[in-house]
């Protein structure tokens, strides 16, 4: 992960001001190129971008514990610019991501339109691999606020923070199973990694896989089978198992795979990203590993998520500078940015 040092307020207010004039000049004589999917300009909409990025600013003092309250993550100086447009009804739910401040990864919220987005977590310290449950009612997410990566759970505003978890290593990726029950997650220590369950309440930890180079695991819709990223062939490619870890079997035969996946919400594909560094696409496979059908091309794209109704994708891209969030139809069609900021933007999942 990238670290980028953080300026003091007056300075990066000097420079939005610097900027805003800068745009006035411009905006009237700027060469228009093609309209990016969400209706802007490029030349304008990178302007526009460094502006609200220069104009936004939370400073966490370093060792200080502040209260987890929400607060607005983006302040744009031109908001009707920045907001994507669609065509017909707007795609719904919400997404959560892991979002860059201060050098800290935190947790970020918005609609899946790209509106309301808030930043839910302001602890001096990295967290992320969010999801949300699917009653939409909590965040899970991965912490090292105690020390070693363990697991929280909290409100969607941000409020009634719990730690879940204690001891067994660095812990990331959860996920709660669809019936309330269990939460699934990546289990790292001594060089291994290996998926486990718990229940809610984090009691009855165990592990499902015992051998190196297994985690990112996701629930079916069902809940009754579990897809995870596995090594144990010699190279990362995408597994299925049984909800209890039996009956273990390779979907994908791909060079350069990734990490995290995602299940339709009828149970039959999975999307995935893989590629070589720098250059990770979107796919999306049958889970009897048929029907191949690559999404995206071009730039570096990661950590696809399907939408409630199937019909969406959101994902992150470098196409644009940074990690920004990101929407397409589930053919790859209508690829639309939601965040335009300059800090790392990425790990989104969809929930209601």
């Amino acid at each position: 992960m990238r670290h980028r040092m953080s300026r003091p307020a007056p300075r990066r207010w000097l420079l939005a001001a610097a900027l805003l004039l800068v745009l006035s000049s411009l905006m009237c004589s700027l060469p228009r190129g093609a309209p990016t999917p969400g209706g802007i300009d490029p030349t304008l909409a990178s302007l526009l971008t460094l502006a609200a990025s220069l104009q936004t600013y939370t400073a966490t003092p370093a060792g200080i514990q502040t209260p987890v309250t929400p607060v607005p993550a983006t302040a744009t100086l031109l908001p009707t610019l920045f907001h994507p447009t669609f065509s017909g009804e707007p795609p719904g739910g919400r997404i959560v991501f892991s979002c860059r401040f201060d050098g800290f990864d935190q947790i970020c919220l918005m609609d899946a339109d790209g509106t309301d987005l808030v930043r839910l977590t302001t602890a001096p310290a990295t967290e992320f691999y969010a999801s949300l449950t699917y009653d939409g009612e909590d965040i899970l997410f991965s912490s090292r606020r105690g020390g070693p990566f363990q697991i929280y759970r909290m409100d969607l505003d941000g409020s009634d923070l719990e730690q879940i978890s204690s001891g067994l290593g660095n812990l990331y990726a959860p996920e709660l199973s669809p019936d309330g029950e269990q939460i699934v997650f990546t289990v790292e220590t001594g060089g291994r990694s290996n998926v486990w369950v718990m229940d809610r309440d984090g009691s009855d930890a165990h592990a499902l896989t015992d051998t190196a180079g297994n985690g990112d695991p996701t629930w079916s819709p069902d809940g009754t089978r579990i897809a995870f990223v596995s090594s144990r062939t010699g190279v990362n490619q995408l597994w299925i198992m049984n909800r209890d870890g039996s009956d273990p079997r390779q979907v994908t035969d791909l060079p350069f795979m990734g990490g995290r996946s995602s299940w339709s919400p009828d149970g039959t594909r999975l999307a995935f990203y893989a590629g070589p560094v720098t250059d990770h696409q979107i796919y999306t496979i049958s889970t009897d590993g048929s029907n191949l059908w690559q999404l995206t091309d071009g730039s570096d794209n990661l950590g696809p998520c399907f939408s409630p109704d199937g019909e969406w994708i959101t994902f992150t891209s470098y196409r644009d500078w940074n990690n920004e969030i990101y929407i397409m139809r589930r053919d790859g069609s209508r690829q639309t940015r939601l965040t335009y900021d300059l800090r790392d933007d990425y790990q989104p999942r969809w929930g209601p």
